[in-house]
């Protein structure tokens, strides 16, 4: 297919997707960046955040609590902390993530891990507002 290129999300537990894509926004350190097809090499180290996969006509968002990204102009290879599918996410699995941030965030050690649990609670209370409403 032109225009998509290789996805793969896996975390310790599991690998959460295989497929192809034709556009991802990832929560770089430094940032967020999209990934096309034939995207210039990188690889990234990945803050807290919400992974936006579009996949032809669909569209998927993935809570990733950190990890790095691997891109190549024929793949993105995300190996994460943790990853919640928002969609497919169990009760009460977003407020776990809550709790462990606010954790995070209450025991950093540093601004540099502050920064970071704080993106955590930030993507994690806009999904919580965006469930409620």
């Amino acid at each position: 297919m032109a225009g998509t290129f290789k996805i793969e999300l896996v975390s310790p537990e599991r690998v959460l997707l295989s497929g192809e894509a034709t556009e991802v926004i990832v929560p770089g350190l430094e940032g967020d960046f999209t990934v096309l097809a034939g995207h210039a090499p990188v690889i990234s180290a990945l803050r807290p955040g919400i992974l936006d996969i579009q996949q032809g006509s669909s569209r998927r968002r993935i809570y990733v609590r950190g990890g790095f990204a691997e891109v190549d102009p024929t793949q993105l290879t995300i190996l994460a902390q943790n990853l919640v599918d928002i969609s497919a996410a169990q009760p009460g699995q977003i407020a776990e993530e809550v709790r462990v941030a606010e954790q995070m965030l209450a025991t950093a050690p540093d601004d540099m891990g502050r920064m970071l649990a704080n993106d955590a609670l930030t993507a994690l209370k806009s999904l919580d507002a965006r469930a409620a409403a």
